[in-house]
Protein backbone atom coordinates (compact mmCIF):
# COMPACT_ATOMS: atom_id res chain seq x y z
CA UNK A 1 0.00 0.00 0.00
CA UNK A 2 1.15 3.24 -0.87
CA UNK A 3 1.96 5.87 2.01
CA UNK A 4 1.43 9.40 1.71
CA UNK A 5 3.47 11.77 4.32
CA UNK A 6 2.12 15.36 5.02
CA UNK A 7 2.85 17.49 7.63
CA UNK A 8 0.12 20.42 9.02
CA UNK A 9 0.87 23.43 10.21
CA UNK A 10 -0.56 23.03 13.71
CA UNK A 11 -1.41 21.02 16.49
CA UNK A 12 -5.28 21.74 16.56
CA UNK A 13 -7.10 18.11 15.92
CA UNK A 14 -9.61 19.75 14.40
CA UNK A 15 -7.06 20.62 11.43
CA UNK A 16 -5.26 17.85 11.52
CA UNK A 17 -8.85 15.51 10.72
CA UNK A 18 -9.92 17.68 8.47
CA UNK A 19 -6.26 17.32 6.11
CA UNK A 20 -6.34 13.37 7.20
CA UNK A 21 -9.97 13.24 6.14
CA UNK A 22 -9.85 15.20 2.68
CA UNK A 23 -6.91 13.33 1.56
CA UNK A 24 -8.54 10.15 2.86
CA UNK A 25 -11.49 10.40 0.84
CA UNK A 26 -8.93 11.84 -2.33
CA UNK A 27 -6.49 8.47 -2.05
CA UNK A 28 -8.76 6.05 -0.38
CA UNK A 29 -6.28 3.14 -0.96
CA UNK A 30 -3.17 5.22 0.66
CA UNK A 31 -2.69 4.86 3.87
CA UNK A 32 -1.98 8.66 4.92
CA UNK A 33 0.48 9.78 7.71
CA UNK A 34 -0.63 13.37 8.95
CA UNK A 35 1.50 15.10 11.61
CA UNK A 36 0.71 18.35 13.20
CA UNK A 37 3.56 20.65 14.35
CA UNK A 38 3.48 23.66 16.39
CA UNK A 39 4.46 26.12 13.56
CA UNK A 40 4.09 30.60 13.49
CA UNK A 41 1.91 32.03 11.60
CA UNK A 42 3.44 35.23 11.39
CA UNK A 43 -0.06 37.10 11.95
CA UNK A 44 -2.23 38.09 14.67
CA UNK A 45 -3.64 35.62 16.74
CA UNK A 46 -6.93 36.66 15.08
CA UNK A 47 -6.91 38.02 11.95
CA UNK A 48 -9.06 40.16 11.13
CA UNK A 49 -8.75 40.26 7.37
CA UNK A 50 -8.60 38.31 4.28
CA UNK A 51 -5.22 38.99 3.61
CA UNK A 52 -3.96 38.36 7.01
CA UNK A 53 -5.92 35.08 7.37
CA UNK A 54 -4.61 33.86 3.60
CA UNK A 55 -1.02 34.91 4.72
CA UNK A 56 -1.02 33.14 8.01
CA UNK A 57 -1.49 30.01 6.15
CA UNK A 58 0.88 30.69 4.00
CA UNK A 59 3.66 31.13 6.52
CA UNK A 60 2.46 27.83 8.28
CA UNK A 61 3.13 26.16 5.39
CA UNK A 62 6.59 27.56 4.60
CA UNK A 63 7.33 26.98 8.07
CA UNK A 64 6.16 22.78 7.92
CA UNK A 65 8.35 22.98 4.65
CA UNK A 66 11.74 24.15 6.47
CA UNK A 67 11.13 21.50 9.47
CA UNK A 68 10.52 18.03 7.61
CA UNK A 69 10.30 16.13 4.69
CA UNK A 70 6.77 15.01 3.57
CA UNK A 71 4.51 14.66 0.48
CA UNK A 72 2.29 17.23 1.41
CA UNK A 73 2.40 20.27 3.47
CA UNK A 74 -0.86 21.72 4.50
CA UNK A 75 -2.28 24.78 6.97
CA UNK A 76 -5.56 26.02 7.61
CA UNK A 77 -6.21 29.80 8.88
CA UNK A 78 -9.06 30.55 10.36
CA UNK A 79 -10.21 34.27 10.49
CA UNK A 80 -12.84 36.91 9.87
CA UNK A 81 -13.81 40.41 8.05
CA UNK A 82 -16.19 42.97 7.03
CA UNK A 83 -18.09 42.19 3.83
CA UNK A 84 -20.65 44.25 1.59
CA UNK A 85 -23.32 41.57 3.23
CA UNK A 86 -21.95 42.44 6.88
CA UNK A 87 -19.38 40.52 9.03
CA UNK A 88 -18.55 37.02 8.93
CA UNK A 89 -15.63 33.98 9.32
CA UNK A 90 -13.96 31.82 6.81
CA UNK A 91 -10.57 29.81 6.62
CA UNK A 92 -7.92 29.71 4.17
CA UNK A 93 -6.01 26.25 3.29
CA UNK A 94 -2.90 25.98 1.76
CA UNK A 95 -1.07 23.12 0.23
CA UNK A 96 2.13 22.44 -1.35
CA UNK A 97 4.22 19.59 -2.24
CA UNK A 98 7.81 20.35 -3.47
CA UNK A 99 6.89 21.47 -6.82
CA UNK A 100 3.68 23.90 -6.03
CA UNK A 101 1.26 25.51 -3.96
CA UNK A 102 -2.32 25.50 -4.22
CA UNK A 103 -4.51 27.83 -1.85
CA UNK A 104 -8.15 27.85 -1.22
CA UNK A 105 -11.12 29.42 0.75
CA UNK A 106 -14.22 28.26 2.87
CA UNK A 107 -17.51 29.70 2.79
CA UNK A 108 -18.18 32.57 4.99
CA UNK A 109 -20.49 32.01 8.00
CA UNK A 110 -22.33 35.13 8.95
CA UNK A 111 -21.34 36.47 12.37
CA UNK A 112 -23.64 37.61 14.37
CA UNK A 113 -23.07 41.64 15.37
CA UNK A 114 -22.55 40.37 19.26
CA UNK A 115 -19.53 38.53 18.22
CA UNK A 116 -18.20 40.98 15.65
CA UNK A 117 -18.01 44.08 18.28
CA UNK A 118 -15.96 41.77 20.99
CA UNK A 119 -13.56 40.59 18.09
CA UNK A 120 -13.21 44.60 16.79
CA UNK A 121 -12.27 45.43 20.76
CA UNK A 122 -9.36 42.94 20.55
CA UNK A 123 -10.83 39.54 21.66
CA UNK A 124 -10.70 36.14 19.43
CA UNK A 125 -13.40 34.25 18.01
CA UNK A 126 -12.74 30.90 20.05
CA UNK A 127 -13.20 32.71 23.65
CA UNK A 128 -15.70 34.91 22.78
CA UNK A 129 -18.17 31.75 20.72
CA UNK A 130 -17.28 30.13 24.24
CA UNK A 131 -18.79 33.15 26.48
CA UNK A 132 -21.84 33.00 23.91
CA UNK A 133 -22.64 29.48 23.98
CA UNK A 134 -21.16 29.25 27.60
CA UNK A 135 -18.58 25.78 26.15
CA UNK A 136 -15.10 25.39 26.41
CA UNK A 137 -12.67 25.52 23.62
CA UNK A 138 -15.40 25.22 21.03
CA UNK A 139 -12.08 26.20 18.78
CA UNK A 140 -10.61 22.49 18.97
CA UNK A 141 -14.23 21.07 18.78
CA UNK A 142 -16.84 22.29 15.89
CA UNK A 143 -15.79 25.68 16.34
CA UNK A 144 -18.14 28.74 15.96
CA UNK A 145 -19.66 27.22 12.82
CA UNK A 146 -20.59 24.14 14.38
CA UNK A 147 -22.43 26.83 17.24
CA UNK A 148 -23.96 28.77 14.61
CA UNK A 149 -25.43 26.06 12.26
CA UNK A 150 -26.56 23.48 15.37
CA UNK A 151 -23.99 21.33 14.74
CA UNK A 152 -25.08 20.85 11.01
CA UNK A 153 -21.41 21.92 10.05
CA UNK A 154 -18.77 22.42 11.85
CA UNK A 155 -14.86 23.63 11.45
CA UNK A 156 -13.94 20.61 10.17
CA UNK A 157 -16.14 20.37 7.68
CA UNK A 158 -15.81 23.68 6.60
CA UNK A 159 -11.88 22.65 6.39
CA UNK A 160 -12.43 19.49 4.47
CA UNK A 161 -14.03 21.11 1.61
CA UNK A 162 -11.70 23.97 1.09
CA UNK A 163 -9.15 21.01 1.17
CA UNK A 164 -10.42 18.63 -1.42
CA UNK A 165 -11.24 21.83 -3.77
CA UNK A 166 -7.43 23.08 -3.06
CA UNK A 167 -6.36 19.63 -4.40
CA UNK A 168 -7.52 20.32 -7.95
CA UNK A 169 -4.36 21.04 -9.03
CA UNK A 170 -2.47 18.26 -7.83
CA UNK A 171 -5.11 15.72 -8.80
CA UNK A 172 -5.10 17.18 -12.57
CA UNK A 173 -1.76 18.62 -13.04
CA UNK A 174 -1.90 18.11 -16.73
CA UNK A 175 -4.66 21.13 -16.23
CA UNK A 176 -3.08 23.15 -14.45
Amino acid sequence: MQTLTILVGSTNPVKINAVEGAFSALFPQTLIQCQGLSVPSGVPDQPMNEADTRQGAVNRVIACQRQAEADYYVAAEGGVDEFIDGPATFAYVVIADKHKQSVGRSANLPLPPVVWRALLAGEELGPVMDRQFQQTNIKHKGGAIGLLTNGRETRQSAYHQALVLAMAPFLHPQLY
